[in-house]
C-alpha cells in the first residue's frame, strides 16, 4: 500500500471513529503580498516576497522528518521573456500576444492516468481554438523535502499556450483559460483519476507551491532564482493546519487568494453557494455557465471554496475590490453613520451574496489589482509599509521585509472591514 493509500485510510478510519471532521478544520498561517506601485514588473518584488515568506518559517507546521511542512507557497506575474526562451528552445517562435502558462500536478505513480491526464488538458485546450507551444517538466529539488512530502509529490509540469493580443484580448483570454481549466477538471473527476490538480492556468499569473517548508521554496523550485522571474506583485503564504492533512493541492497561494484564518459561515456559505447554481447567468459565459459547476469542488478547504467563489466572481466580469465588499463586507447596520451611497451599496451586495464570515486576513490578486483585506471581526492582523522606491510590502505581521525606518513613508494596519489595494494597470495605491 503506497503512503496515499494508507493517509487516506487513516483519514477515513479516524472520521468515522469520530476522532476528525473536515468540517472542523482550522489554520493560523502567515500570509502577505508585496506590490510596485508604479505597476511596472521588477525584480526585487520577488525577492522581497521570497525574504518575507522565509522570515514566516514559525507560521509554519514542521511534521517530525523537519522538512516536511503543511505548504508554503508564492504566486506572481507570469515572466514572459522567460517562457518565450523556452519556446525558442523548442524551436518555436512565440506570437506577439502573451503566452498563457498551466501549472499542474500530475499523478506521479500512475503513468496511465499521468499520460491520460496531459491528452484531457490538450483536448480542451486545442478544441477552444489555441495553439500549444509544448510542455515543460518543472525544474525541482527533492532534496530538500521530507520523505512524507516526496512519498504524495506530483509530477509538475508546465505547459506553454499561444496568446492573444490587446489588453481586451487578454481579458477575455484569461476567461477562456478559466472555461478551459473548469472542463478539464470535470473531465478527470468523470475519468475517476486521481492526484490531479490545476495551480494555475493563465495568460497573467502563475503558482508554486507545494508541502514544503518557506525556507525550501527556491531551493525546491530553482526557476524563482533567475533574474528573469519579474513580476508588479507577489503574494506568499505559509500554511498551519492546525486540524487538517496537509496536501500538494491544499497549499496555498490559491488562483485568487491566499488566506490566514477560517470561514466559520462555511456549511451556510457552501450550501447556498450550491442553491445559487442553479440561476447562475451571465453574459460573459453564456451557455458555458454550465461547465463551471459545481462552482465549489468536494473536499476543499474553506480556503479553496472562498477562492473558488471569488474566482467566478471576477471572471464573471467584476472588479476584485467589489468581490472583497460583496463576499466579506465589513459590519454595518442600518444605525450605523455610513454614507447613503455606502449603505446603498451594502444591501446591494447583501442581495447578491451571502457574506462570509470568520476571522480572516486576506491577500488577493485577478492580475490587474493585488489587495490586502480584513473581515468583519479584525481578528488577523494585517500590517502594511509603503516605500520610498515604491513598493508596499503587506502582511501577517511587520518585519517580514527587512526596511529601514528611513525608507519607509508610511506604515498602518488594516481595520476590521478594510482593505488596501493597487491598481496595477493605472499605477494606482
Amino acid at each position: 500500500m503506497s503512503f496515499a493509500d494508507e493517509h487516506q485510510r487513516n483519514q477515513t478510519l479516524l472520521y468515522h471513529t469520530g476522532l476528525y471532521d473536515p468540517a472542523e478544520e482550522h489554520d493560523a498561517c502567515g500570509v502577505g503580498f508585496i506590490a510596485a506601485l508604479d505597476g511596472k514588473p521588477r525584480r526585487d518584488v520577488v525577492e522581497a516576497a521570497i525574504a518575507a515568506l522565509k522570515s514566516l518559517w514559525h507560521r509554519g507546521a514542521v511534521d517530525a522528518d523537519g522538512k516536511t511542512g503543511d505548504g508554503a507557497g508564492i504566486h506572481v506575474e507570469i515572466p514572459q521573456e522567460f517562457f518565450r526562451d523556452h519556446v525558442r528552445h523548442f524551436g518555436q517562435q512565440p506570437g506577439a500576444g502573451r503566452l498563457a502558462i498551466g501549472t499542474i500536478f500530475l499523478p506521479r505513480t500512475d503513468l496511465d492516468g499521468q499520460e491520460r491526464c496531459r491528452a484531457i488538458v490538450e483536448a480542451e485546450i486545442l478544441n477552444a481554438g489555441y495553439a500549444i507551444h509544448g510542455w515543460r517538466q518543472v525544474p525541482i529539488n527533492i532534496d530538500v523535502i521530507g520523505e512524507k512530502a516526496n512519498a504524495t509529490r506530483p509530477e509538475i509540469e508546465q505547459i506553454m499556450i499561444a496568446g492573444g493580443g490587446d489588453a481586451e484580448d487578454e481579458e477575455r483570454f484569461e476567461r477562456q483559460l478559466y472555461l478551459i481549466r473548469r472542463r478539464i477538471e470535470r473531465r478527470v473527476i468523470a475519468d475517476q483519476i486521481k492526484d490531479f490538480y490545476v495551480p494555475s492556468l493563465s495568460c497573467r499569473s502563475i503558482i508554486y507551491k507545494g508541502m514544503f517548508l518557506a525556507e525550501q521554496l527556491t531551493a525546491f523550485y530553482p526557476d524563482l532564482l533567475d533574474p528573469r522571474f519579474v513580476s508588479r506583485f507577489a503574494i506568499y503564504h505559509q500554511r498551519y493546519s492546525t486540524n487538517t492533512f496537509p496536501t500538494w493541492s491544499l497549499a496555498q497561494p490559491f488562483r485568487i487568494l491566499a488566506h490566514n484564518g477560517e470561514i466559520n459561515t462555511l456549511r451556510g456559505n457552501v450550501n447556498w453557494m450550491k442553491s445559487h447554481e442553479t440561476r447562475l447567468a451571465s453574459a460573459l459565459f453564456g451557455d458555458a455557465i454550465e461547465e463551471v459547476k459545481p462552482v465549489i469542488q468536494v473536499g476543499s478547504s474553506d480556503s479553496a471554496a472562498l477562492d473558488a467563489v471569488f474566482e467566478l466572481m471576477v471572471r464573471g466580469g467584476r472588479m476584485l475590490p467589489m468581490v472583497k465588499v460583496m463576499m466579506v463586507p465589513e459590519a454595518w447596520s442600518e444605525e450605523s453613520a455610513l454614507p447613503p451611497a455606502h449603505r446603498d451599496m451594502y444591501s446591494y451586495c447583501n442581495s447578491v451574496m451571502e457574506p462570509w464570515d470568520g476571522p480572516a486576513a486576506l491577500a488577493l490578486s485577478d492580475g490587474r489589482w493585488v489587495l490586502g483585506a480584513m473581515d468583519r471581526n479584525g481578528l488577523r492582523p494585517m500590517r502594511y509599509a509603503i516605500t520610498a522606491d515604491g513598493l508596499i510590502v503587506a502582511g501577517s505581521e511587520a518585519g517580514m521585509v527587512r526596511l529601514s525606518e528611513a525608507e519607509i513613508v508610511e506604515k498602518g494596519r488594516l481595520g476590521p472591514g478594510q482593505m488596501i489595494g493597487v491598481d496595477l494597470t493605472e499605477g494606482r495605491l
